[in-house]
């Protein structure tokens, strides 16, 4: 682990974790330090008003935009003005889907995984309906966790218009070969969207090697405000054109953000990546270096923590660990045989360990696994998290089997 990971002074920064609460739950949405709250309340005590160059109150608003599309051109490693806001993924996928579907026909086709939350599933689905397009999937080996190969092929063809796959697996964590995948795309002329919202909590973003053409991302899963950012070549942008109001701009990327942006989220979530390129930033003078070296520091923070818990999970009778993929994120899907795993969340929510029991909006890839519970139970570190975190949950589980 590296020296500059000092995960004790991490957590002093992050008033929520004074609750004494073991959060397993960073999936779903992680918590947030102070910087990130105090520089929303501090945009929002203005002055603030609707953007503009003349009043402070204008440039305040004008300056959390220019400052957010800096930030996660830094962390998605797109252009600035390749940076789209949203309310959320979901919707910045509905979005783009529709734009797409303008010029699909019943002659094309568009690829989604069975390893997808929904959010990256559903608005392709539904956008190639309204299109009359084919719909191909990729499939998910269950016994692995790891994408079917020979499904990729056969799914990828001449046809193909795009392939949706995500960068990692909300549900179990598994990292997909997104360059063999981009390059069966790109081959056929396809664009490659890549759902990064649980990627990029846990891996630096490098657009290059995951072979993407658009990539969206949701900050509060990574310590900042609840909303979504799309980052994508601007060339792929200009090419689209959503449905918008008639006074409002054509230009790239705000003919995309519909009414006006909520300035404090924006200022949040740029305070977010700051703090990300922050917590290791090693000898490194750009944001998105510094953001490189932290994700490292992170990567091995997480990675040494995950295998103390799959060692403590392997201990435990009756304790299925679904996730297998050679390469994966640290989270963790667990069954428990013979008993139902909301009763688990149940048992260790009592005890202070949040780990949360469902599907996780992860329809097709929990369906693929054939579980016998209706739910999971999933355990996910963040980068606050830290072997005490760990032991407690390995207690509370034992108990609960005891």
């Amino acid at each position: 682990m590296p020296l500059t990971y000092d995960v004790a002074a991490l957590r002093d920064q992050f008033p929520s974790l004074a609750s004494g609460v073991a959060h397993f739950d960073g999936p779903g949405g992680t918590q947030t330090p102070r910087v990130v709250a105090e520089t929303i309340a501090a945009v929002l005590m203005g002055p603030l008003s609707n953007r503009g160059t003349i009043g402070a109150s204008e440039r305040t608003a004008d300056a959390a935009v220019a400052a957010f599309r800096s930030a996660y051109a830094d962390l998605l490693g797109f252009p600035a003005n390749g940076i789209v806001y949203g309310r959320s993924a979901t919707q910045l996928t509905y979005d783009i889907s529709r734009a797409m579907a303008k010029d699909w026909s019943p002659a094309d086709e568009i690829v989604v995984s069975r390893l997808d939350h929904d959010g990256n599933v559903r608005p392709w689905v539904q956008a190639a309906e309204s299109a009359g397009a084919t719909v191909r999937w990729i499939d998910v080996d269950p016994r692995t966790g790891e994408v079917d190969l020979d499904s990729v092929a056969a799914a990828i063809t001449a046809s193909t218009r795009l392939v949706a796959i995500t960068g990692a697996s909300n549900l179990i964590g598994t990292i997909p070969p997104h360059k063999v995948i981009a390059d069966l795309a790109h081959a056929v002329g396809a664009l490659l969207y890549v759902d990064a919202v649980h990627y990029a909590a846990h891996e630096f973003v490098d657009p290059a090697a995951l072979g993407a053409d658009l990539i969206v991302c949701s900050p509060y899963k990574f310590l900042g405000p609840h909303c979504g950012v799309l980052g994508a070549d601007p060339a792929v942008l200009e090419q689209l054109w959503p449905d918008k109001l008639l006074p409002s701009t054509t230009d790239v990327p705000e003919r995309f953000e519909l009414g006006t942006l909520p300035y404090e989220t924006l200022a949040g979530a740029t305070a977010a990546v700051d703090f990300l390129a922050g917590i290791a930033p090693g000898d490194a003078t750009s944001r998105r270096d510094k953001l490189r070296s932290s994700f490292a520091a992170i990567d091995a923070h997480e990675l040494a923590l995950r295998e103390r818990l799959e060692r403590g999970l392997a201990a435990l009778p009756g304790v299925t660990v679904h996730s297998r993929a050679a390469r994966r994120t640290p989270t963790l899907l667990v069954t428990i045989e013979g008993r139902a795993t909301r009763d688990a969340y149940a048992f260790l929510a009592e005890r202070g360990v949040l780990a949360p029991a469902g599907q996780f909006y992860a329809y097709e890839p929990f369906r693929r696994l054939g579980l016998a519970d209706e739910t999971g139970l999933r355990l996910g570190l963040a980068p606050y998290s830290t072997t005490d975190d760990v032991d407690r949950a390995l207690a509370g589980l034992a108990e609960f089997l005891g």
